[in-house]
């Protein structure tokens, strides 16, 4: 499975967003996998103010990714090109990374947005 951004910040502070079977399904995986694209929409949104972090970003994601043992997937050209070619259902760069990379590996996404089914993918909560 693969985490959207939303869902490693859940995560990381404990939200009840995430249900506690989705919560289970993540501790029961052998790999919970975050797209590289997390650790730029986790400094950008701490950047303009959007996130309240208790340390700086990249110090915060290092650490959370150590804690609950995640494994970062980078984006590479074969994820950037799939992104590019996904039909324009979602307009956000960083979720149709995502939801390339999920398509690309088989894996399920623990996110809210609902439009991620649209694609294909399985969706987790």
């Amino acid at each position: 499975m693969i985490l959207d951004t939303c869902a490693l910040i859940w995560l990381a502070t404990g939200s009840e967003r995430l249900s506690a079977a989705t919560r289970q399904r993540i501790q029961d995986a052998p790999v919970v996998r975050v797209s590289a694209i997390s650790a730029f929409e986790v400094g950008h949104k701490y950047a303009t103010g959007g996130l309240r972090l208790p340390c700086d970003a990249e110090r915060w994601y290092r650490q959370v990714l150590e804690h609950h043992q995640l494994s970062e997937t980078p984006i590479d050209g074969s994820v950037a090109l799939l992104a590019s070619r996904l039909p324009r259902i979602h307009k956000d760069p960083c979720d149709r990374l995502v939801i390339a990379t999920a398509k690309l590996f088989g894996l399920t996404v623990v996110t809210a947005d609902v439009r991620f089914v649209e694609y294909g993918v399985q969706v987790l909560c």
